[in-house]
């Protein structure tokens, strides 16, 4: 992801730290823990060459990559379906590879449908696209919604819009990117609208914007998109960041926790997710899916860095 990305002398002039607590999320959370909240795991692509050797079996075909994939994650964030309709079959041959495995495939819409032109729910091109992600079935996760970069708060209405419009039957999620979403009285109102349109706020961690970090959950779920900077020695204290935070909505009441491990450099997605899901696991009591690395670059996390 390419999304925040600085370069690495100015990563140590960032405060990469998490805001506090918003004050909106006690609005969402009721204060004690859910019977049985559920936490996801994955990265953004399963088809990686570099994981060959490490994640994957020396000699992997491509076309096995996803079974040795669903070996060590329980999701994935789909960008493939970003860039491509895919029918109903072959995302069925996806879900035949997963079986009967507690997986969750959580599709990103069209760009079509999203980045171009104005935003459409009933459009042909929107209803191919919800017409191939239903054929995922009880592996469907929530749906990425993002608008363009350059979507600015002046199309709310539209946006508003388009969401109160989509079909029923799925679980959103919408990223918005625009810096003036983020200033304080469109952000609370962006979050009160999502909030009432049962519509999730995906939280983008990455270096270079940080207003996207914004920690606001306008349902008892999150999606995390973390962008890490290839294991370098900010990722580690971040990741803790996040164990605490994701420790504690748990304390509180949320009910699905998504978080995606993006790199700039996705060669270095697995060491990092595998540091993540360790940590959490022994934070939180989870029991979930540590990806088992055959041979991975050395983590040396450096704790320096002043909270």
């Amino acid at each position: 992801m390419e999304f925040g990305r600085v370069e690495e002398k100015a990563l140590k002039q960032i405060d990469l730290s998490l805001p506090v607590e918003p004050v909106f999320n006690k609005k969402v959370l009721r204060g004690k823990a859910y019977k049985k909240p559920t936490v996801y795991v994955g990265c953004a692509k399963w088809g990686r060459k570099e994981w060959v050797g490490k994640l994957y079996p020396p000699k992997t075909r491509e076309r096995d990559f996803l079974s040795h994939y669903v070996r060590h994650y329980n999701s994935i964030e789909l960008n493939a379906t970003h860039y491509k309709i895919y029918g109903a079959a072959g995302i069925s041959k996806w879900c035949a590879i997963v079986g009967d495995q507690q997986f969750l495939f959580c599709p990103k819409m069209y760009k079509g449908v999203s980045h171009r032109g104005k935003l459409d729910p009933k459009s042909f091109i929107a209803k191919e696209f919800f017409r191939g992600v239903a054929a995922f079935k009880e592996h469907l996760g929530p749906i990425l919604v993002q608008v363009h970069e350059r979507f600015s708060p002046k199309r709310k209405e539209e946006l508003y819009g388009f969401l109160s419009g989509l079909p029923a039957g799925f679980q959103y999620f919408l990223e918005v990117r625009h810096p003036d979403w983020f200033e304080p009285e469109t952000q609370q109102e962006l979050f009160k609208t999502l909030s009432k349109l049962k519509v999730g706020s995906v939280i983008t961690d990455t270096a270079g914007r940080r207003d996207a970090a914004h920690m606001h959950l306008s349902i008892p779920a999150a999606f995390i998109r973390f962008v890490g900077n290839s294991l370098h020695p900010t990722d580690f204290p971040r990741i803790d960041e996040w164990v605490e935070r994701i420790n504690y909505w748990l304390k509180s009441g949320i009910r699905t926790v998504y978080f995606f491990m993006h790199m700039h450099d996705e060669a270095t997605s697995p060491e990092l997710s595998a540091d993540f899901v360790k940590k959490l696991n022994a934070a939180c009591q989870l029991d979930l899916p540590v990806p088992q690395l055959i041979n991975a670059l050395p983590v040396k996390p450096k704790r320096s860095r002043k909270k």
